[in-house]
């Protein structure tokens, strides 16, 4: 253990009341496996505030419960008070807990979390037992999309529709390699949300999409048929973008992202929230 371990410990000890240990073994040698949040490469305030929101978001901790008194936080997580009041701190951020004086710490309603926050969604993502919270980041990000696309179609250049048209043609010929094909897809949307100026608007569907990147059921397994129906939506969106066509290019958009997701959704139970 290195020596701010130790320290964190010693600090512990002394907060807490009492020596704390720290079980290393595993399962195979009959110890007690270490806990995951504990193998995680984070400073301890964060490691244990992204615990507290899986358990949050899980329903360990309710909403409109009370989490667990800081002595009770220190002895479940063998740290000191200081380390659970940061990551109580954190959690306020998120919107996940409210501290009121005399009623504690109390989990807030799910209409007051912070989805935008990557470790929330995270959470949220795997916790949902549907789709539904990825239907709703999917109509988010076309609505977004197509108004990036319909803003990119008046400003992009002509040397960034060619740019554009050599993309859609190069996946053309990607379409049996899902993996190799991928980045292209994300470069043929990120030059036209580039191309919008709107960096907020970009900012939020890159946050959307690189939580999404990692829950199965929104990558899927697009096979080679796919690849082809996703990128004849490509050249769709690049042909009305080419004729001056805003308005155009935006329905083709929001029919592509949504057409894509339908695609890979895994039922077609609750698909009327796409159509909103």
């Amino acid at each position: 253990m290195d020596s701010a371990s130790s320290r964190e410990r010693d600090r512990h000890s002394r907060e807490c009341g009492r020596p704390v240990t720290v079980s290393i073994g595993s399962p195979a040698d009959g110890s007690a496996a270490t806990p995951a949040w504990t193998r995680r490469p984070a400073g301890l305030s964060t490691a244990v505030a992204r615990e507290l929101v899986e358990r949050i978001v899980s329903g360990v901790y309710p909403s409109g419960s009370a989490l667990p008194t800081e002595p009770s936080l220190c002895e479940t997580f063998s740290v000191s008070r200081t380390v659970i009041r940061e990551s109580v701190k954190m959690l306020q951020e998120k919107g996940l807990v409210r501290v009121r004086q005399g009623s504690g710490t109390l989990v807030t309603e799910r209409d007051a979390w912070n989805l935008l926050d990557a470790q929330v969604l995270a959470a949220t993502i795997s916790t949902d037992p549907g789709s539904s919270v990825l239907d709703d980041l999917v109509v988010t990000r076309r609505l977004l999309e197509a108004d990036m696309v319909f803003v990119a179609t008046g400003t992009l250049d002509e040397a960034g529709l060619r740019q554009l048209g050599a993309l859609v043609d190069l996946m053309d010929t990607l379409v049996t390699d899902w993996p190799t094909y991928m980045p292209r897809d994300k470069e043929f949307h990120d030059l036209i949300m580039k191309a919008s100026g709107n960096r907020i608007a970009r900012g939020v569907v890159h946050s959307l999409e690189l939580q999404a990147a990692d829950a199965a059921k929104y990558v899927g397994s697009p096979t080679t048929s796919d690849c082809v129906d996703s990128n004849r939506g490509h050249r769709e969106i690049f042909e009305r973008m080419a004729a001056g066509d805003a308005a155009g290019a935006a329905a083709a958009m929001q029919a592509h992202i949504t057409e894509a997701w339908l695609a890979r959704r895994q039922s077609d139970e609750g698909t009327e929230r796409l159509a909103r």
